[in-house]
């Protein structure tokens, strides 16, 4: 009598020794790939590795870290907390623990997951284009290493670029139909910054229009995730936003009808224009009529992604910062490649050259119009001052009380920001403008410390009159206090310092101390 066969279900294939080589091979190609994205971005930040922090990183994001590692809490004390996810905080805690706490462990750490979102790129970029002959992939990944935004915010402190990199996983593992993972890395993607809920939001939509009810369901995890982090938030803070303030600019500020105009006309410029961006636009209209992959249904979810976020980071965010953009850019630069894949060689070779050119150029090229100063090397430069500043009211003015605006309070407070040896009394004034100057009582500073908070060069935009009136009017645009108005207050420069387009300026009772 034959032996009873097994239950279907009970069957286990084994895997063949040529499917376990296979994955293996897989995983060695992606540590290759890895390195050969991460150790040039990297070295192409060498000399950067123990810059100070900038603005956000020490105002909000490294105190918070310090925070947690220092006394296991994860809501801010030592700086003013907000609806932010400590994800990145927590991720930085970690090489904390094992390395100890310094600036180079923070810059390497994330230049890591930056170099882990170039490898996405790159795959996302092989998913987009099969079919296609050459490598539009590698196209994308240059480019993205070379955009000014992406070049500064890789080694920063701050949530924009891990957002970026699990927005790109999270995409990635849903075209490859590995939900459950996918709806994981949209778990961590909420966790490291709230306005990434977006994304599982949209591939969870997305399930639900194609009838894929049970793996629609991994995506609500997410969700759950961050409204378990607000509510530890408003438990330890009263407000679901962490503070009134925030809550207030982030969306009753950003809603204003003329803002979100220009805000909608800023968001288009500076995706395809700005930074020679528009010389891959040209790529994209020249191969238009070609570009058949934009019709597959792998497009249609980049483009309902892409949309969803740009529409959430128009409308909400009060400083309407570039950064915010990071999620999408990505996407822009992949299209480039598959356009340039399809255009004669001479044209691909060409237009590929020109926008390598106005990329790297515009690392170290400053617009004649305001810009954060995050987005480019331009941020290196206001580090730098700061520090030559710092470093010299160290040593000729350790006693003396220092009236200056924030970020730089927070700097000359904390040594673990990098510019000085030990804290430095300091007075906050609200800006640089005469009223608010003239606001703090004379007599609780000796020292006022003035510095470029905002790009608007002398020949730039806001010297057209329009202009200037549309910023004052919308967005509290004011001119800084000037050498004569500062001396109606007893205080004559001392010492200044200017780098391409940038100053920082002390003044004293004293004058010029040389």
């Amino acid at each position: 009598m034959p032996a009873p066969k097994l239950p279907s279900h009970r069957r286990t294939a084994q895997p063949s020794p040529s499917a376990t080589t296979a994955g293996r091979s897989e995983y060695l190609y992606l540590i290759i790939f890895f390195a050969l994205f991460t150790l040039p971005l990297v070295a192409m930040h060498g000399s950067l590795l123990n810059l100070p922090y900038f603005w956000d990183e020490h105002g909000q994001f490294i105190p918070t870290a310090l925070d947690l590692l220092r006394s296991g809490s994860w809501i801010a004390h030592s700086t003013l907390p907000n609806i932010h996810p400590p994800g990145v905080e927590a991720y930085l805690v970690l090489w904390y623990e094992v390395f100890g706490y310094s600036i180079v462990v923070t810059r390497i750490a994330m230049l890591l997951v930056a170099g882990f979102g170039l490898l996405l790129v790159f795959l996302l970029s092989l998913e987009l284009s099969r079919g296609l002959p050459g490598l539009p992939a590698f196209y994308a990944v240059v480019f993205l290493a070379l955009s000014p935004l992406f070049y500064m915010q890789s080694m920063m402190a701050q949530l924009d670029a891990p957002a970026m990199v699990l927005t790109l996983l999270s995409v990635l593992l849903f075209l490859k139909s590995k939900y459950r993972l996918s709806a994981l890395a949209c778990v961590a993607l909420v966790l490291v910054k709230e306005t990434g809920a977006v994304t599982p939001a949209v591939l969870f939509l997305l399930l639900i229009f194609k009838r894929q009810w049970r793996n629609a369901l991994w995506y609500l995890i997410a969700p759950a995730a961050l409204a378990s982090w607000l509510f530890v938030l408003h438990r330890a803070t009263g407000y679901w936003m962490g503070n009134p303030g925030f809550e207030h600019y982030n969306i009753g500020y950003s809603l204003q009808p003329v803002r979100v105009v220009i805000t909608i006309l800023r968001r288009g410029y500076y995706l395809f224009f700005a930074e020679f961006r528009w010389i891959g636009l040209i790529a994209i209209l020249l191969a238009w009529k070609r570009l058949w992959a934009l019709r597959s249904p792998a497009w249609s979810v980049i483009g309902v992604v892409c949309a969803v976020n740009l529409a959430l980071v128009t409308f909400f965010g009060g400083a309407a910062l570039e950064r915010y953009l990071l999620p999408v850019l990505p996407f822009f630069y992949i299209l480039v490649g598959v356009a340039l894949i399809l255009l004669p060689r001479w044209q691909r070779r060409t237009i590929a050259t020109a926008l390598f050119a106005g990329l790297a150029i515009s690392i170290f090229w400053n617009p004649p119009y305001p810009f954060p100063f995050e987005n480019n090397y331009a941020m290196v430069d206001f580090v730098e001052l700061q520090k030559a500043a710092a470093d010299y009211m160290e040593d000729h003015l350790p006693q003396q009380r220092i009236a200056t605006a924030w970020p730089y309070t927070s700097a000359l407070q904390n040594r673990d920001f990098g510019y000085v040896h030990r804290p430095l009394p300091t007075v906050e004034t609200k800006d640089f403008s005469p009223a608010a100057v003239h606001a703090v009582p004379r007599d609780s500073y000796d020292v006022l410390v003035v510095y470029t908070r905002t790009w608007a060069p002398v020949h730039g935009i806001t010297a057209v009159p329009w202009v200037r009136s549309l910023l004052e009017r919308y967005y509290d645009f004011k001119p800084e206090i000037d050498e004569a108005q500062c001396s109606s207050l007893g205080l004559w420069p001392s010492v200044s310092w200017e780098r391409r387009g940038q100053s920082i300026t002390i003044y004293t009772s004293r004058g010029r101390l040389q």
